[in-house]
């Protein structure tokens, strides 16, 4: 990734708005990608904390050879940063995803969309109390709509059905990964690193969301639970998750979180499940039914709403 594809692909170049919408839906369909392989994955019996460590070396070394020219050129900066991009790498990189992959074993899919569906209220309790920003009308009601969207979906169309969900130790796990992806969110916005280019920023987070995890995936492999490494479904794994949800997805949301803001950048968390269940048809051979469609309508018009500008 250059420059020129982060400002001119993606519409940097004209108004914020027309390079906000799309990235409103590039950035949750990457990240909808991490759920299909990661769910994969279980059935591959791949170590949960391994993967998420794999994921983030792999992506590290892709962009190496081009990146690093630049990371060393600008190393004093780097090292300026370094509490904040390993703050931010903590929680981005190491947080919201082995937690997320461990859960992911002992919990279903309904209860980590309802989980991450709160997310963006999380995004903008914690902006509203700490940094006191004001919600607008049409942020309130875009979140309420894509939260009743949600719940559609994952009670397929009958209300009583979400009193049968139950919380359990996978749960737990999820609703860290959950905070941590929030936080990291906020903190993406209100605690910026010193100026990077994006790609160096990119890599620097990259790299110490390896960094971070490296310890507790040997502790993991210690405790018994080793990689196959003569399973080649483990590099069909590692290396999608370090191109597209890796790569791809944090680029975008990054970008958009700067366009947009936290909170509304958070919204698109509510796609996710749109595209999950698209993807998940061809591949896990799950159809969707009517109650998805209307969910998704719902969870549209709630995305779309919040995103709308107030005029002048």
């Amino acid at each position: 990734m250059s420059e020129a594809i982060s400002q001119g692909s993606l519409g940097y170049r004209g108004n914020a708005f027309a390079a906000e919408l799309p990235l409103m839906f590039i950035a949750p369909a990457l990240f909808a990608a991490n759920l299909i392989v990661a769910r994969w994955a279980q059935g591959a019996g791949i170590a949960p904390v391994f993967l998420a460590f794999g994921r983030w070396a792999l992506a590290f070394l892709i962009l190496l050879p081009t990146v690093g020219p630049r990371m060393y050129a600008l190393r004093h900066t780097l090292l300026a940063n370094w509490p904040r991009i390993l703050l931010l790498a903590s929680l981005g990189m190491g947080v919201a995803v082995a937690p997320q992959y461990v859960g992911a074993r002992h919990t279903s899919a309904a209860n980590i969309g309802i989980i991450f569906a709160a997310c963006p209220a999380l995004v903008t309790l914690i902006e509203t109390l700490v940094w006191r920003v004001p919600l607008e009308r049409k942020q309130a009601g875009g979140m309420l709509l894509a939260i009743f969207g949600v719940l559609i979906v994952l009670s397929k169309g009958n209300p009583a059905a979400l009193g049968q969900l139950e919380f359990g130790r996978g749960d737990l796990w999820v609703v860290l990964a959950g905070c941590g992806w929030s936080l990291y969110t906020v903190f993406n916005k209100r605690v910026p690193l010193l100026p990077l280019p994006s790609t160096v920023k990119l890599a620097s987070l990259i790299g110490g969301g390896a960094l971070v995890l490296a310890p507790f995936a040997a502790l993991e492999t210690l405790h018994g639970n080793v990689p196959d490494f003569g399973d080649s479904r483990l590099y069909i794994a590692l290396g999608f998750l370090a191109v597209v949800p890796s790569l791809g997805a944090y680029f975008c949301f990054d970008r958009l979180v700067s366009l947009a803001g936290p909170t509304r950048a958070s919204m698109s968390l509510y796609l996710i499940p749109l595209f999950a269940t698209l993807a998940a048809w061809p591949l896990l051979k799950e159809a969707p039914h009517l109650y998805h469609v209307a969910g998704f309508a719902v969870i549209l018009g709630g995305v779309a709403l919040s995103s709308m500008r107030r005029r002048a």
